[in-house]
């Protein structure tokens, strides 16, 4: 049986350099396309790196991840319900307060990220400096400076990528605390989203977008129910022996 291959999301603003960042590890080994039933753009790509297989998926360009357009959308549907082994966000870092919007939505969806800053000699050309350390310590997952177009960093980050995939456990990331009020009320769906939908999706998260009256991605919820009821019946008949 081959490896499975580990599925990886690339995802960042506009212009950050997130294209070239996914040309430059997938090559030639990529194809492209339309996501299903949209007319947004989809490119998948391949590329190995320590023996090991990787699917890199770049999403759309988005500012965020609020369904407020089609690209948004994508991207989003495709970290919450495809659930990438990592989602690489990639900052620019000569703009990183205006992106940061974005990285910080994704945290609230998933802790399996690397952050990426990209277009450091862009940044070094303007004076910018950045402690990717500082920012990892406070984000509480890794961070890597880079110069896509240069190809540099691309090792260190691929190491943290690597590292990110075989965690067992997920980071405990940074979450935006929100007023007293928001709060009390995120903390009394939790409990009932994690009835309904289990450890699969991110009970906080999906609070707060109820809360914000996203009917579309409700009716997604409902809709993917069944496939998970009978995803964990059949993994449960296979632990216990009936097949």
């Amino acid at each position: 049986m081959s490896e499975m291959k580990i599925r990886l999301a690339l995802a960042g603003n506009p212009n950050t350099g997130k294209s070239t960042l996914f040309n430059a590890l997938t090559g030639l080994k990529q194809h492209t396309g339309n996501w299903p039933g949209k007319t947004v753009a989809h490119a998948e790509g391949e590329f190995s790196f320590h023996g090991k297989q990787y699917t890199l998926v770049d999403l759309p360009g988005t500012y965020s991840l609020y369904s407020n357009s089609a690209d948004e959308e994508v991207a989003r549907d495709y970290i919450i319900f495809q659930k990438p082994d990592v989602t690489i966000v990639v900052l620019d870092a000569t703009a990183m307060e205006r992106n940061m919007n974005l990285a910080l939505q994704v945290l609230e969806m998933t802790s399996r990220v690397v952050i990426c800053i990209n277009l450091m000699d862009e940044a070094e050309k303007k004076g910018i400096s950045v402690n990717e350390n500082a920012l990892s310590e406070k984000l509480g997952v890794p961070v890597v400076k880079i110069s896509a177009r240069n190809k540099k960093g691309f090792t260190k980050l691929l190491q943290e990528v690597e590292k990110m995939a075989i965690l067992k456990e997920n980071p405990a990331a940074f979450q935006i605390q929100y007023s007293a009020e928001l709060e009390e009320k995120i903390s009394e769906l939790e409990p009932l989203v994690s009835d309904w939908l289990g450890e699969s999706y991110p009970a906080r998260w999906i609070a707060l977008r109820l809360l914000d009256g996203d009917e579309e991605l409700i009716q997604k919820l409902k809709n993917s129910i069944p496939e998970k009821l009978e995803k964990e019946a059949d993994e449960h008949a296979v632990q216990s022996g009936l097949r």
